[in-house]
């Protein structure tokens, strides 16, 4: 398992007010793999007050979880700064949500 796999995967997760998945959106900021039983994921929100932040952090855990099965622990760390902006979603959601 490396980090490509992990984002991959988190591909697979919806951000639920837009449908489009938390990679391509930009809510990813950083996949750190500590051996192959361990994985650290540092993400955010579209705004620091969203009340989704535990939803999406718990579907994310919750779908690796299922995809791999030999995880043993997965700590998801949701921060406010750097602040997220547009520019931090890919072409793919821009084309998705039309901007």
């Amino acid at each position: 398992m490396d980090k490509e796999d992990i984002y991959k995967m988190l591909e697979e997760v919806k951000e639920p007010m837009l449908g489009v998945d938390i990679v391509n959106l930009g809510l990813v900021y950083e996949v750190s793999v500590k051996n192959d039983h361990d994985v650290e994921i540092v993400m955010t929100t579209r705004n620091e007050n969203c009340m989704l932040a535990d939803y999406i952090a718990l579907s994310a855990r919750e779908h690796l979880t299922d995809q791999m099965k030999d995880l043993e622990h997965i700590d998801i760390k949701m921060v406010s700064a750097p602040k997220w902006t547009k520019d931090r979603m890919t072409r793919y959601a821009k084309f998705l949500l039309d901007l």
